[in-house]
């Protein structure tokens, strides 16, 4: 991409961005964030979501509900003599999600994709896998491209995979773990390793007729082995050797936290990236007290955890901590903002995951600030139960979708009806009161792929004074986000190196690129610049 180029697609994306309605209704916003809705309808049920690197949102919900409300195009059809609810559908159960127009269209999946898990690679493209039915062995590949739609594969798994968890490794594959009666794990693309192997951590965390150990929470720790939680425990494994390296304790109080007593994890920002000891952090919330599920199933309702308990990986003797949120919450989604900081999103007060089983929406978000405070926001008038979704954009919002507790979809004569809408949450950083604060990515002047443990010069502008102390970069990679858990987010603090006034309220400055994969997995990040908490719109920068 030219210079010419890259600087008039920022202008234009800073353009939308500040006639944004969002952006327009903060000028006299109190704090506490605002909310805007975006689409009444997309006509499926967000169930599933990931944003890719052309700033568009696939999304997908599942084929066996029956018909959608959003029709296939030219009178195209979809057959599948297996499923479960139409032979022949005519309707789409996936779109893309243009975010800057705020356009959508359908998307064509040919086998079932409820419940599934899916990553982006390094080269972009979105890997789903799994689910239900005839889609339990399927893999499938979307690309971003503008007439681009679902590729699938027979027999892309080894097993079946239906609620299981994907995340990208250091040499590019993806490591699928878990999923239903499913106590092992496997890789795509199979041309290392084609066959399962074994986990018997999942087996041991898998509750008789209520599981609890679904969707388990994978992160790839900064030593290259992947921390992974079912239940209310974790282990580390080295899945080259198949090798659990180290048992961390239960959490305080021994509640579940996995499907269906869903809670939610991410891995804390990784920081002091040049030191030789670099720490890394994980922290669960919310879910659900033993017998949730079973008592949901009965019509008794019991209030969700409002506890979350974070753990120091890397450190030798690792011990939990347990921390209190001013909400409640079961099925709520945690979200990674460009700052460092973290949405609590959605969900609901009592119950748990399933069919019916969730009461009491919790409408408000919770900001949670991992080293000062926490703070509740501004709530929404859309409940978001189960079957919701959460997604970081590139300008700082956060979309919001789905919502369906129903076996079909249901928009009468029920508690929570199926919810078709998309909106946006706008966190209080995105105010008019801190224009003056708010940097503005000028440069580099391509966008072509940066490399490891290199320096990193980026031109910004900042129109009021500026706090070099207070200016760092981070880089975030987006999500794929389904029953509360997004998986392979990962934020990294690089920091600020040096900061040069270049005269006229720009500076450049410089950074050091992830030392290595076990860091930051090759592939799209967004890139951030953040002053006084405040962060600049992301650019899109590709790790190799």
């Amino acid at each position: 991409m030219s210079s010419l180029t890259f600087i008039l697609s920022v202008l234009l994306f800073q353009l939308l961005f500040t006639s944004h309605p969002c952006h327009r209704i903060l000028t006299s916003a109190a704090p506490g964030g605002r909310w805007q809705l975006l689409q009444k309808s997309i006509g499926i049920s967000a169930m599933h979501m990931q944003l890719l690197s052309n700033d568009r949102i696939v999304v997908f919900d599942r084929t066996d509900f029956g018909p959608s409300n959003l029709p296939l195009p030219e009178g195209k059809c979809r057959f599948d003599l297996n499923d479960t609810a139409l032979k022949q559908d005519c309707t789409a159960h996936s779109i893309e999600y243009d975010v800057l127009s705020n356009k959508f269209w359908p998307l064509t999946v040919q086998t079932d994709v409820w419940c599934s898990s899916g990553a982006v690679t390094p080269n972009g493209d979105l890997v789903q896998t799994g689910s239900f039915n005839d889609g339990e062995r399927k893999v499938r590949v979307f690309s971003p491209c503008s007439s681009c739609d679902w590729q699938e594969s027979n027999n892309g798994l080894a097993a079946r995979r239906w609620y299981s968890t994907n995340h990208i490794l250091p040499d590019g594959r993806q490591i699928i773990v878990g999923g239903r009666k499913q106590f092992n794990y496997e890789f795509v693309p199979k041309n290392i390793a084609a066959s399962t192997f074994d986990l018997p951590f999942l087996f041991e965390t898998n509750d008789r007729e209520v599981e609890n150990n679904l969707y388990p929470f994978v992160f790839l720790n900064i030593d290259g082995n992947l921390f992974v939680f079912a239940n209310n425990r974790a282990i580390l494994l080295d899945y080259v050797k198949n090798k659990v390296v180290k048992r961390y304790p239960t959490i305080p109080g021994g509640d579940p936290r996995s499907y269906p007593s869903t809670g939610s994890a991410f891995l804390l920002p990784l920081k002091n990236l040049k030191a030789s000891a670099i720490q890394a952090e994980v922290l669960v919330c919310g879910g659900a007290p033993k017998g949730s599920y079973s008592q949901a199933t009965q019509g008794e309702f019991i209030g969700a955890l409002k506890t979350c308990a974070r753990i120091l990986i890397t450190d030798p003797n690792p011990k939990w901590v347990i921390e209190t949120m001013p909400l409640a919450r079961v099925m709520g989604d945690m979200i990674l903002l460009p700052n460092g900081n973290v949405l609590l999103i959605n969900g609901a007060g009592s119950g748990s995951a399933g069919w019916e089983f969730g009461r009491n929406p919790v409408l408000n978000p919770v900001l949670y600030q991992p080293d000062n405070k926490i703070e509740t926001h501004t709530p929404t008038k859309i409940p978001r139960m189960y079957h919701s979704t959460a997604a970081l954009l590139r300008d700082g919002r956060v979309l919001v979708g789905g919502s369906n507790p129903h076996t079909y979809y249901n928009f009468t004569s029920v508690l929570f009806p199926t919810e078709l809408s998309l909106e946006a949450f706008c966190p209080p950083y995105l105010e008019a009161k801190f224009n003056n604060l708010r940097p503005t990515i000028v440069g580099p002047n391509s966008m072509s792929g940066i490399s490891y443990g290199k320096t990193l010069t980026l031109e910004m502008e900042i129109k009021g004074k500026v706090e070099e102390k207070l200016v760092w970069i981070t880089m975030v990679a987006p999500a794929f986000n389904t029953h509360s858990f997004s998986m392979n987010q990962r934020l990294l603090v690089l920091g600020n190196d040096k900061i040069t006034a270049l005269g006229k309220s720009r500076y450049n400055i410089e950074v050091r690129t992830p030392r290595s994969g076990n860091l930051a997995p090759a592939g799209f990040y967004l890139l951030f610049v953040v002053h006084q908490d405040i962060p600049s719109m992301g650019i899109w920068v590709k790790l190799q």
